[in-house]
Protein backbone atom coordinates (compact mmCIF):
# COMPACT_ATOMS: atom_id res chain seq x y z
CA UNK A 1 0.00 0.00 0.00
CA UNK A 2 1.21 3.62 -0.88
CA UNK A 3 0.39 6.38 1.15
CA UNK A 4 -1.07 10.05 -0.01
CA UNK A 5 -1.56 13.44 1.00
CA UNK A 6 -5.15 14.33 1.68
CA UNK A 7 -6.07 17.23 -0.53
CA UNK A 8 -3.05 20.21 1.04
CA UNK A 9 -2.31 19.06 4.62
CA UNK A 10 0.06 17.08 5.44
CA UNK A 11 -1.91 14.05 6.49
CA UNK A 12 -0.72 10.72 4.96
CA UNK A 13 -3.48 8.27 4.30
CA UNK A 14 -3.85 4.90 2.03
CA UNK A 15 -4.20 4.93 -1.20
CA UNK A 16 -7.64 3.58 -0.96
CA UNK A 17 -10.12 4.14 1.82
CA UNK A 18 -12.26 1.74 3.14
CA UNK A 19 -16.15 1.90 3.05
CA UNK A 20 -18.21 0.79 6.12
CA UNK A 21 -21.48 1.13 4.82
CA UNK A 22 -22.16 -1.68 4.96
CA UNK A 23 -21.05 -2.53 8.37
CA UNK A 24 -24.26 -3.59 10.50
CA UNK A 25 -26.81 -5.71 9.45
CA UNK A 26 -29.78 -3.00 9.46
CA UNK A 27 -32.31 -3.17 6.47
CA UNK A 28 -31.81 -6.88 5.72
CA UNK A 29 -28.12 -6.85 4.38
CA UNK A 30 -24.38 -5.55 5.56
CA UNK A 31 -21.95 -6.85 7.68
CA UNK A 32 -21.78 -8.10 11.19
CA UNK A 33 -19.44 -7.06 13.92
CA UNK A 34 -17.59 -10.37 13.80
CA UNK A 35 -16.98 -9.78 10.08
CA UNK A 36 -16.61 -6.46 9.87
CA UNK A 37 -13.60 -6.47 12.34
CA UNK A 38 -12.21 -9.38 10.44
CA UNK A 39 -12.45 -6.54 7.17
CA UNK A 40 -10.57 -3.65 9.30
CA UNK A 41 -8.01 -6.21 9.97
CA UNK A 42 -7.33 -7.08 6.31
CA UNK A 43 -7.89 -3.70 5.05
CA UNK A 44 -4.52 -2.77 8.04
CA UNK A 45 -2.52 -5.82 7.50
CA UNK A 46 -2.25 -4.58 3.87
CA UNK A 47 -1.18 -1.06 4.59
CA UNK A 48 -4.69 0.91 5.04
CA UNK A 49 -5.39 3.45 7.52
CA UNK A 50 -8.16 5.33 5.99
CA UNK A 51 -11.95 4.50 6.94
CA UNK A 52 -14.94 6.13 5.93
CA UNK A 53 -18.18 6.13 7.77
CA UNK A 54 -21.12 8.62 8.75
CA UNK A 55 -23.65 8.76 11.82
CA UNK A 56 -26.43 7.62 9.77
CA UNK A 57 -24.63 4.55 8.71
CA UNK A 58 -26.66 1.93 9.37
CA UNK A 59 -28.23 3.83 11.73
CA UNK A 60 -25.07 4.13 13.75
CA UNK A 61 -24.02 1.01 14.24
CA UNK A 62 -21.46 1.37 11.06
CA UNK A 63 -19.68 4.05 13.65
CA UNK A 64 -20.29 1.98 16.81
CA UNK A 65 -19.03 -1.53 15.26
CA UNK A 66 -15.66 0.99 14.21
CA UNK A 67 -15.42 2.43 17.79
CA UNK A 68 -15.55 -1.09 19.30
CA UNK A 69 -12.56 -2.04 16.78
CA UNK A 70 -10.29 1.17 18.03
CA UNK A 71 -10.89 0.55 21.59
CA UNK A 72 -9.18 -2.72 21.12
CA UNK A 73 -6.18 -1.53 18.61
CA UNK A 74 -3.83 1.50 17.55
CA UNK A 75 -6.45 4.49 17.35
CA UNK A 76 -3.49 7.20 16.10
CA UNK A 77 -2.74 4.40 13.39
CA UNK A 78 -6.27 4.95 11.66
CA UNK A 79 -7.15 8.44 9.63
CA UNK A 80 -10.88 8.23 10.53
CA UNK A 81 -13.64 9.91 8.68
CA UNK A 82 -17.13 10.46 9.45
CA UNK A 83 -19.73 12.90 8.02
CA UNK A 84 -22.91 15.20 9.60
CA UNK A 85 -25.58 16.54 8.15
CA UNK A 86 -28.41 13.28 8.05
CA UNK A 87 -31.40 12.72 9.96
CA UNK A 88 -30.33 10.65 13.52
CA UNK A 89 -33.15 11.98 15.45
CA UNK A 90 -36.79 12.37 13.86
CA UNK A 91 -38.65 14.66 16.66
CA UNK A 92 -35.74 16.92 16.53
CA UNK A 93 -36.01 19.67 13.60
CA UNK A 94 -32.60 20.82 13.93
CA UNK A 95 -31.16 17.08 14.33
CA UNK A 96 -30.36 17.33 10.24
CA UNK A 97 -28.78 19.83 7.89
CA UNK A 98 -25.91 21.79 7.61
CA UNK A 99 -26.49 24.11 10.86
CA UNK A 100 -23.87 24.62 13.61
CA UNK A 101 -26.25 23.22 16.37
CA UNK A 102 -26.70 19.77 14.04
CA UNK A 103 -22.76 19.88 13.15
CA UNK A 104 -21.98 20.21 17.32
CA UNK A 105 -24.40 17.74 18.46
CA UNK A 106 -23.80 15.28 15.68
CA UNK A 107 -19.89 15.83 16.08
CA UNK A 108 -20.39 14.79 19.74
CA UNK A 109 -22.70 11.57 18.82
CA UNK A 110 -19.88 10.42 16.75
CA UNK A 111 -17.39 10.89 19.20
CA UNK A 112 -19.07 8.34 21.16
CA UNK A 113 -20.09 6.05 19.12
CA UNK A 114 -16.68 6.03 17.71
CA UNK A 115 -15.12 5.90 21.18
CA UNK A 116 -12.75 8.46 20.38
CA UNK A 117 -11.73 11.95 21.30
CA UNK A 118 -11.33 13.12 17.97
CA UNK A 119 -12.20 12.95 14.14
CA UNK A 120 -9.37 12.99 11.54
CA UNK A 121 -11.55 14.22 8.85
CA UNK A 122 -15.28 15.64 9.07
CA UNK A 123 -17.17 15.56 6.34
CA UNK A 124 -20.08 17.53 5.56
CA UNK A 125 -22.36 15.07 4.04
CA UNK A 126 -24.79 16.86 1.70
CA UNK A 127 -25.49 20.33 0.98
CA UNK A 128 -28.90 21.62 2.75
CA UNK A 129 -29.28 24.90 0.48
CA UNK A 130 -30.33 26.43 3.74
CA UNK A 131 -27.28 26.77 5.73
CA UNK A 132 -24.74 29.74 4.72
CA UNK A 133 -21.07 28.36 4.04
CA UNK A 134 -19.46 30.78 6.02
CA UNK A 135 -21.58 29.39 8.97
CA UNK A 136 -20.23 25.57 8.13
CA UNK A 137 -16.64 26.64 7.62
CA UNK A 138 -16.32 28.88 10.83
CA UNK A 139 -18.23 25.72 12.63
CA UNK A 140 -15.67 23.33 11.94
CA UNK A 141 -12.84 25.23 12.23
CA UNK A 142 -13.76 25.66 15.87
CA UNK A 143 -13.55 22.05 16.19
CA UNK A 144 -10.44 21.72 14.96
CA UNK A 145 -9.44 24.29 17.60
CA UNK A 146 -11.02 22.42 20.02
CA UNK A 147 -8.88 19.23 19.22
CA UNK A 148 -12.20 17.35 18.31
CA UNK A 149 -11.43 17.31 14.81
CA UNK A 150 -8.62 17.44 12.31
CA UNK A 151 -9.43 18.18 9.21
CA UNK A 152 -12.78 19.83 7.46
CA UNK A 153 -14.11 18.22 3.95
CA UNK A 154 -16.88 18.49 2.21
CA UNK A 155 -19.12 16.09 0.19
CA UNK A 156 -21.89 16.10 -2.45
CA UNK A 157 -22.00 19.61 -2.83
CA UNK A 158 -22.22 22.10 -5.63
CA UNK A 159 -19.21 23.05 -6.50
CA UNK A 160 -20.02 26.59 -6.42
CA UNK A 161 -20.51 26.58 -2.79
CA UNK A 162 -17.15 24.57 -2.26
CA UNK A 163 -15.70 27.47 -4.40
CA UNK A 164 -17.19 30.29 -1.93
CA UNK A 165 -16.46 28.28 1.22
CA UNK A 166 -12.43 27.80 0.01
CA UNK A 167 -12.54 31.27 -0.62
CA UNK A 168 -13.99 32.78 2.36
CA UNK A 169 -11.62 30.58 4.82
CA UNK A 170 -8.51 31.43 3.44
CA UNK A 171 -9.66 35.36 3.18
CA UNK A 172 -10.85 34.55 6.86
CA UNK A 173 -7.61 32.48 8.25
CA UNK A 174 -10.21 29.35 8.49
CA UNK A 175 -9.52 25.74 7.93
CA UNK A 176 -10.11 24.96 4.26
CA UNK A 177 -11.75 21.88 3.10
CA UNK A 178 -8.91 19.21 1.89
CA UNK A 179 -11.45 16.88 0.36
CA UNK A 180 -14.46 16.49 -1.72
CA UNK A 181 -16.08 13.18 -1.58
CA UNK A 182 -18.75 12.55 -4.90
CA UNK A 183 -20.38 9.93 -6.87
CA UNK A 184 -17.52 9.09 -9.73
CA UNK A 185 -17.18 6.56 -11.63
CA UNK A 186 -17.16 5.45 -15.67
CA UNK A 187 -20.86 5.62 -15.24
CA UNK A 188 -20.80 8.95 -13.42
CA UNK A 189 -18.71 11.14 -14.96
CA UNK A 190 -20.79 14.56 -14.59
CA UNK A 191 -18.57 15.58 -11.70
CA UNK A 192 -15.63 16.30 -14.62
CA UNK A 193 -18.44 19.34 -15.91
CA UNK A 194 -17.14 21.34 -12.32
CA UNK A 195 -16.76 19.31 -8.78
CA UNK A 196 -13.22 17.90 -10.43
CA UNK A 197 -11.61 20.82 -12.22
CA UNK A 198 -12.78 23.16 -8.93
CA UNK A 199 -10.92 20.17 -6.51
CA UNK A 200 -8.11 20.60 -8.76
CA UNK A 201 -7.77 24.09 -8.00
CA UNK A 202 -7.81 24.11 -4.61
CA UNK A 203 -5.71 21.45 -3.88
CA UNK A 204 -8.54 19.01 -3.10
CA UNK A 205 -8.63 15.43 -2.97
CA UNK A 206 -11.55 13.71 -4.62
CA UNK A 207 -12.65 10.37 -2.73
CA UNK A 208 -15.24 9.17 -5.04
CA UNK A 209 -18.18 7.24 -3.72
CA UNK A 210 -19.50 3.91 -5.72
CA UNK A 211 -16.41 4.26 -7.96
CA UNK A 212 -17.73 0.40 -9.12
CA UNK A 213 -21.05 1.95 -9.72
CA UNK A 214 -22.88 -0.11 -6.97
CA UNK A 215 -21.39 -3.45 -8.15
CA UNK A 216 -22.63 -2.61 -12.48
CA UNK A 217 -19.17 -2.15 -13.15
CA UNK A 218 -18.16 -5.69 -11.96
CA UNK A 219 -20.12 -7.30 -14.65
CA UNK A 220 -22.04 -9.16 -11.85
CA UNK A 221 -25.52 -8.35 -13.20
CA UNK A 222 -24.42 -9.22 -17.15
CA UNK A 223 -23.62 -12.61 -15.36
CA UNK A 224 -27.25 -12.51 -14.25
CA UNK A 225 -26.32 -11.97 -10.82
CA UNK A 226 -28.83 -10.37 -8.05
CA UNK A 227 -28.03 -7.60 -6.25
CA UNK A 228 -28.71 -4.22 -4.50
CA UNK A 229 -29.47 -2.42 -7.85
CA UNK A 230 -33.06 -2.12 -8.94
CA UNK A 231 -33.25 -3.22 -12.44
CA UNK A 232 -34.97 0.22 -13.13
CA UNK A 233 -31.82 2.01 -12.32
CA UNK A 234 -29.69 3.66 -14.93
CA UNK A 235 -26.57 1.97 -13.92
CA UNK A 236 -28.34 -1.01 -15.89
CA UNK A 237 -29.58 0.19 -19.10
CA UNK A 238 -27.80 -0.10 -22.66
CA UNK A 239 -25.51 2.50 -22.02
CA UNK A 240 -23.99 1.25 -19.13
CA UNK A 241 -24.08 -2.08 -20.53
CA UNK A 242 -22.03 -0.97 -23.36
CA UNK A 243 -19.26 0.39 -21.14
CA UNK A 244 -19.34 -2.60 -19.00
CA UNK A 245 -18.77 -5.16 -21.51
CA UNK A 246 -15.30 -2.74 -22.34
CA UNK A 247 -14.34 -3.03 -18.93
CA UNK A 248 -15.18 -6.79 -18.79
CA UNK A 249 -12.85 -6.78 -22.02
CA UNK A 250 -10.02 -5.18 -20.72
CA UNK A 251 -10.41 -6.89 -17.68
CA UNK A 252 -9.63 -9.90 -19.54
CA UNK A 253 -6.42 -8.89 -21.27
CA UNK A 254 -5.03 -8.16 -18.29
CA UNK A 255 -6.50 -11.23 -16.26
CA UNK A 256 -7.59 -9.27 -13.72
CA UNK A 257 -11.02 -8.56 -12.54
CA UNK A 258 -13.49 -6.00 -13.94
CA UNK A 259 -13.62 -3.92 -10.91
CA UNK A 260 -10.06 -4.15 -10.99
CA UNK A 261 -10.06 -1.68 -14.10
CA UNK A 262 -12.97 0.32 -13.02
CA UNK A 263 -11.29 0.75 -9.63
CA UNK A 264 -7.70 1.90 -11.51
CA UNK A 265 -9.47 4.13 -14.28
CA UNK A 266 -10.79 6.40 -11.96
CA UNK A 267 -6.81 6.53 -10.21
CA UNK A 268 -5.47 7.53 -13.59
CA UNK A 269 -7.19 10.49 -14.17
CA UNK A 270 -4.95 12.98 -14.09
CA UNK A 271 -6.07 14.68 -10.17
CA UNK A 272 -5.41 13.50 -6.52
CA UNK A 273 -7.97 9.96 -6.03
CA UNK A 274 -8.68 8.05 -3.25
CA UNK A 275 -11.14 5.84 -3.91
CA UNK A 276 -13.52 4.48 -1.43
CA UNK A 277 -13.88 0.95 -1.70
CA UNK A 278 -17.09 -0.55 0.48
CA UNK A 279 -16.81 -4.41 1.27
CA UNK A 280 -19.19 -6.40 3.25
CA UNK A 281 -17.36 -9.55 2.80
CA UNK A 282 -13.74 -10.36 2.86
CA UNK A 283 -13.56 -11.66 -0.49
CA UNK A 284 -14.92 -8.30 -2.18
CA UNK A 285 -11.86 -6.12 0.26
CA UNK A 286 -9.01 -9.05 -1.33
CA UNK A 287 -10.19 -8.26 -4.77
CA UNK A 288 -10.61 -4.18 -4.69
CA UNK A 289 -6.59 -4.20 -3.02
CA UNK A 290 -5.17 -5.84 -6.49
CA UNK A 291 -5.88 -2.71 -8.18
CA UNK A 292 -2.80 -1.16 -6.10
CA UNK A 293 -0.82 -3.61 -8.97
CA UNK A 294 -2.65 -2.58 -12.09
CA UNK A 295 -1.76 0.11 -14.39
CA UNK A 296 -4.00 0.68 -17.52
CA UNK A 297 -2.09 1.62 -20.59
CA UNK A 298 -3.02 4.24 -23.44
CA UNK A 299 -4.79 2.18 -25.71
CA UNK A 300 -7.09 0.80 -22.72
CA UNK A 301 -7.82 4.22 -21.09
CA UNK A 302 -8.77 5.75 -24.78
CA UNK A 303 -11.38 2.88 -24.88
CA UNK A 304 -12.76 3.59 -21.55
CA UNK A 305 -12.81 6.73 -21.93
CA UNK A 306 -14.26 6.66 -25.09
CA UNK A 307 -17.28 4.60 -24.07
CA UNK A 308 -18.12 6.38 -21.46
CA UNK A 309 -17.67 10.34 -22.84
CA UNK A 310 -20.30 12.78 -21.43
CA UNK A 311 -21.17 16.03 -22.88
CA UNK A 312 -19.41 18.61 -20.81
CA UNK A 313 -22.67 21.05 -21.96
CA UNK A 314 -21.61 25.24 -21.68
CA UNK A 315 -19.23 25.94 -21.34
CA UNK A 316 -16.58 22.98 -21.47
CA UNK A 317 -17.59 22.02 -24.74
CA UNK A 318 -17.32 25.37 -25.65
CA UNK A 319 -13.77 26.28 -25.04
CA UNK A 320 -12.86 23.18 -26.98
CA UNK A 321 -14.39 24.42 -30.37
CA UNK A 322 -11.60 24.95 -32.88
CA UNK A 323 -13.08 28.65 -33.21
CA UNK A 324 -13.27 29.25 -30.22
CA UNK A 325 -9.20 28.12 -29.39
CA UNK A 326 -8.21 29.77 -32.43
CA UNK A 327 -9.46 33.21 -31.65
CA UNK A 328 -8.70 33.20 -27.50
CA UNK A 329 -5.10 32.23 -28.59
CA UNK A 330 -4.55 34.13 -31.62
CA UNK A 331 -3.00 30.97 -33.01
CA UNK A 332 -0.86 30.03 -31.06
CA UNK A 333 -3.20 27.58 -28.84
CA UNK A 334 -0.66 24.48 -29.50
CA UNK A 335 2.07 26.17 -28.88
CA UNK A 336 1.20 27.38 -25.44
CA UNK A 337 2.00 25.96 -21.98
CA UNK A 338 -1.26 24.39 -20.47
CA UNK A 339 -1.50 23.93 -16.57
CA UNK A 340 -2.41 20.65 -15.27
Amino acid sequence: MKYKLLGRSGLKVSEFCLGTMGFGTEGGWGADAATSFDIIDAFANAGGNFIDTANVYKLGTSEKIIGDYLSNHDRDYFALATKYTLKDNITNPNASGNNRKNMMRSVEESLKRLKTDFIDVLYLHIWDNITPIDEVLRGMDDLIKQGKINYAAISDTPAWVVAKGNTLAELMGWSQFIALQVEYSLLQRTPERELIPMAKHFGMTVTPWAPLAGGALTGKYLRGEKGRIKPESNRLNEHSEKITKVVIAIADELGISPGNVALQWTRQQGFSCIPIIGATKFDQLHDNLKAMDVTLNDDQLKRLDEVSAISLGFPGDFFKEDAVRANSFGGFYDRVEKRS
